[in-house]
């Protein structure tokens, strides 16, 4: 594949990152190494190989689903430093 001064505009655009003339051909090499990396794996005869999904044969371990006892509304509360009625109040974190 070539990698060419076109598809680095057009990567670069679906992307929405501004490249610098000077940046695009160090980009353009390295892409190539990386195609180039890509394409001699591709030579690799896997001809009898299970693909690889996983690598070690464990399935999620999960813990059991069970409903447990939680604390209470003023126990939570006790140490909260601003509340209000049953909630905690804290800072404003979204700007609008």
């Amino acid at each position: 594949m070539e990698v060419n001064h076109a598809l680095i505009d057009k990567l670069s655009l679906l992307a929405r990152l501004d490249i610098k003339p000077a940046e695009k051909e160090k980009l353009r090499t390295d892409l190539e190494q990386m195609i180039g990396f890509i394409e001699k794996l591709q030579e690799l005869d896997t001809t009898g190989i299970e693909p690889l999904m996983h690598l070690t044969e464990e399935i999620n371990v999960l813990r059991a689903d069970e409903v447990k006892g939680s604390v209470a509304i003023d126990a939570a509360l006790q140490n909260a430093r601003l509340k209000k009625d049953r909630f905690f109040m804290v800072p404003k974190v979204i700007k609008k």
